[in-house]
């Protein structure tokens, strides 16, 4: 009677997690995967990306303390680290449109160069940062302006 018990128990915990890991197979299939910021595959990749007058002058360490340097950045803005998926219903949006890059994001990473005395052109950085939106772009992890919203001037 107990080895009955016993084997009884062991089906039903097979039952049991075999029916729990299908359904949340079955949920996980049906959603995209997260992007996931790889700072060496971003520095290969943006490397590869930026033009030659630039890559000829940038060493593989100089566009990756670019690229951490505008992730920095993007991190003061609160725009980096896990968020929900768009749909999810924990998904918070801002209060209001957060626009990055340009001469902004640009003049933050000269003034980080200026302080351990990397000399970087603003073309430079232009051509990197612009490769880092690309590779973001990419890898799912930014996308298209939100329908309806405008980009402030």
């Amino acid at each position: 009677m107990l080895a009955l018990f016993a084997v009884l128990a062991l089906v039903s915990v097979f039952v049991i997690a075999a029916v729990v890991i299908g359904r949340e197979s079955s949920r996980l299939a049906g959603e995209a995967p997260r992007p996931v910021f790889d700072i060496d595959e971003a520095v290969e990749w943006v490397s590869s990306q930026v033009p030659f007058e630039v890559s000829a002058v940038l060493s593989h360490d100089d566009v990756g303390q670019i690229l951490r340097w505008n992730l920095d950045e993007l991190a003061a803005l609160g725009l980096s680290g896990v968020t929900a998926p768009p749909g999810d219903p924990g998904a918070t949006a801002p209060e209001e449109l957060i626009v990055v890059g340009g001469r902004e994001a640009i003049d933050a990473v000269l003034a980080r160069a200026k302080e351990v005395d990397l000399e970087l052109s603003a073309d430079q950085v232009a051509a990197v940062l612009d490769a880092q939106l690309d590779y973001l772009q990419a890898i799912g992890a930014v996308g298209p302006l939100v329908p309806g919203e405008q980009v402030p001037e």
